[in-house]
């Protein structure tokens, strides 16, 4: 266990090394110089955001530098998550700000990082009455805060769901009352019956995410949530409780002891376990609501039937459905030169109108709340009343500076468990052990 956190330091200090590097790159080819910003361009105040800008994304900024226009202009810094994994983009950011740069006015961050970058940022809360607040999410304002200070605001929301294939389902003779069954949310008994009905086929059954990184850890702790057990309460960990044992041996059994799932989750992350699935068949994904178009692209070119659907993560018996929560905050820097132009901007990006722009042009499922009951909107768009449902059920995960230290520490080791490397007991007393020995050192 001693070896494994050395290994954990040492391979952050690699990280904060390479990426020291890759941010001098960066400033010198990404970032636009200061002195170009708004240079002789009649554009009044420029401020620079620092995201990944999609095509949907690039929209509505342009709608913003028009309605805008001689006032205040927004430049970009492209930040692609096809170029950059999650914890990539966080180290970047890290090293920026460090620096104590006034180049970047606005960023987005993951909302788990909230309490990490809250000491790079400006607090909001001054600049957003409560008439402001009403209108975004309660779920996902939640993740906005930290120490009671609202710091972020939120861009857009994530949720955790499962897809299924609707066509392979369909061709059951109790078709019908299993897929009610999904729609309510399923039992984790009932899902493990429902995967040996298709034993012997080449399709792997139930893909999820399984690889020791952040994707995991939503698995567990949406599976201990739902049990009753959070999984940090107290001020620690709760590692060694009933409701973290239950939920490793939970995914321990899925392949190891059902074999519904494949091994080879335990390699996989989410551009990976999708690929996986698409290539292999698979008939149930564990999954975020931004992959819903990628897999109604494939059902199309497949030409033979294939049809997906959306259904809530299967839940314990005798307990309720629940959902994990993610999405992206953005945040002011506290070393930007042009705040009021920054919170002018952010006021924008999160308006109803814009944010109906962003989910039917680019899949981003949107933070104001207005947007679920706007009638005319939710007719159009369906989908629309299945996320709010599953919103409602959301939890967060903790809200802890240094919490991706810890789930890193956590995920190695319940992936060892599922691998069969460990038992449910041994992974979650090596991760207590590893999180107490990192507590004692960094004091």
């Amino acid at each position: 266990m001693l070896a494994f956190l050395k290994r954990i330091l040492k391979s952050t200090h690699t990280v904060i090394i390479l990426f020291s590097a890759i941010l001098v790159a960066l400033l010198f080819y990404a970032f636009p110089p200061l002195w170009e910003l708004g240079a002789g361009n009649g554009n009044g105040v420029t401020i620079c955001l620092a995201d990944d800008i999609s095509p949907a994304y690039r929209e509505v900024i342009n709608d913003f530098n028009k309605e805008y226009k001689g006032r205040i202009h927004v430049e970009t810094i492209n930040i692609p998550f096809s170029k950059f994994s999650t914890n990539q983009r966080k180290e970047l950011f890290d090293r920026f700000f460090r620096t104590k740069s006034s180049q970047v006015d606005v960023f987005s961050v993951d909302e788990i990082w909230t309490a990490k970058f809250s000491k790079w940022c400006d607090p909001l809360g001054v600049y957003f009455p409560d008439s402001l607040k009403y209108a975004i999410l309660p779920s996902a304002l939640k993740s906005c805060y930290y120490d009671s200070t609202l710091v972020a605001i939120p861009l857009f929301v994530d949720v955790g769901l499962m897809y299924y294939r609707k066509d392979l389902i369909d061709r059951l003779p109790n078709a019908k009352v299993i897929e009610d069954e999904l729609h309510r949310s399923i039992t984790w008994g009932e899902f493990e019956k429902l995967g040996m009905e298709f034993k012997g086929r080449p399709n792997p059954f139930y893909i999820f995410q399984a690889d020791n990184y952040e994707g995991l850890m939503c698995s567990l702790d949406e599976m201990m949530a739902g049990l009753g057990y959070p999984l940090y309460a107290g001020g620690a960990f709760q590692l060694q409780s009933r409701g973290a044992e239950e939920a490793v041996e939970k995914l321990v059994n899925l392949v190891q002891t059902y074999r519904i799932s494949p091994l080879a989750v335990t390699n996989l992350r989410e551009t990976s376990s999708l690929n996986y699935c698409l290539k292999h068949n698979g008939i149930f994904l564990r999954g975020w609501p931004d992959i819903d178009q990628t897999l109604r692209d494939a059902a199309a070119r497949s030409g033979g039937g294939e049809e997906w659907a959306m259904a809530p993560v299967p839940h314990f018996s005798g307990h309720p459905a629940v959902s994990i929560l993610g999405g992206w905050d953005l945040m002011i820097s506290k070393y930007s030169l042009h705040k009021e132009a920054a919170l002018t901007f952010i006021k924008f990006l999160v308006r109803r109108r814009i944010q109906e722009i962003m989910f039917e042009q680019g899949g981003y499922l949107p933070s104001n709340a207005n947007v679920y009951v706007d009638k005319n909107f939710v007719k159009k768009n369906p989908d629309l009343e299945f996320y709010i449902r599953l919103l409602n059920s959301g939890v967060h995960r903790p809200s802890l500076a240094d919490y991706t230290r810890f789930s890193d520490m956590i995920s190695y080791y319940v992936k060892l468990a599922i691998s069969g490397k460990l038992s449910a007991n041994a992974a979650l007393a090596e991760a207590a052990q590893a999180i107490k020995v990192y507590d004692v050192y960094r004091r």
